[in-house]
């Protein structure tokens, strides 16, 4: 299916999902919020896609975050999506998808671009990106996720003089505080996210599904407590075919064929 504001391409068990407003440094106004959702609605159904890539189209921004032009032009939030749409970008507030997310920040990553990078599992930068949360100076906030998102993942006072100041940081930073997986020259960019999702291939989809729900919902307990929680994706995992294909592989000394069932 063809999109205006995003470009969605399946190849193999990879989801390509871009942001395509480059004229705007691909920031997104609630039209693109809304092709998002579909499209991660797509990926999040089909059971033949186990890990998705996304990033911004051109080499100056990944997002920019909310089309502030569109928002004083119209009158309307930039963020404003139907109910139960996933928030910015379709991720932002979907917290049910338990496939794989690598994010590949080609430039520019702000505000809720920066969210939206924050709600994927990895992120793998070019060496020019630069992330940040620059709302207070616009008259915005970083909601609905982003600040909660932010102190969670960096230490607190470093999240706070970021969200409090608006300032950037480099994607050297970033990878120092732990938000980046690597960072890389723009022409390996997509590239090392491939290596990446392919390396994630090598092992069973609902072992990384429920490995992926466990540590993530774990979080909000304590470690005892977690410990002892049955996650949903794990339960599948466990009754799974791929559960006794991976052990057979093992003694058979051979590389195992995952089913995803």
């Amino acid at each position: 299916m063809a999109y205006q504001f995003a470009l969605y391409e399946k190849k193999g068990r990879i989801a390509h999902v871009t942001i395509n407003r480059p004229e705007s440094m691909n920031a997104l106004h609630p039209p693109a919020n809304e092709e998002l959702s579909e499209i991660w609605d797509d990926f999040q159904a089909d059971d033949d896609l186990w890990v998705a890539i996304l990033t911004g189209t051109g080499e100056r921004a990944f997002c920019a975050g909310a089309d502030l032009k569109f928002m004083a032009s119209s009158g309307q939030s930039g963020t404003q999506t139907r109910e139960n749409s996933g928030g910015f970008a379709g991720i932002d507030t979907r917290f049910d998808l338990w496939k794989p997310v690598i994010a590949a920040v080609n430039g520019y990553c702000l505000a809720g671009g920066f969210e939206t990078a924050l709600a994927c599992d990895i992120i793998i930068a070019a060496e020019h990106a630069q992330f940040g949360m620059p709302e207070p100076r616009w008259g915005l906030d970083a909601g609905p996720t982003g600040y909660h998102r932010l102190v969670r993942q960096i230490p607190t006072k470093v999240a706070m003089e970021m969200l409090l100041t608006g300032k950037f940081i480099t994607a050297r930073r970033a990878q120092e505080l732990g938000l980046v997986n690597d960072v890389v020259p723009l022409e390996e960019l997509i590239p090392a996210a491939e290596r990446c999702a392919n390396e994630i291939l090598e092992c069973a989809p609902l072992s990384i599904r429920g490995t992926k729900q466990a540590a993530y919902s774990g979080l909000d307990h304590p470690l005892e407590i977690a410990a002892r929680l049955g996650f949903e994706e794990r339960i599948k995992s466990a009754a799974s075919e791929d559960r006794i294909e991976g052990p057979r592989a093992f003694a058979a000394k051979r590389l195992p064929v995952w089913k995803g069932r």
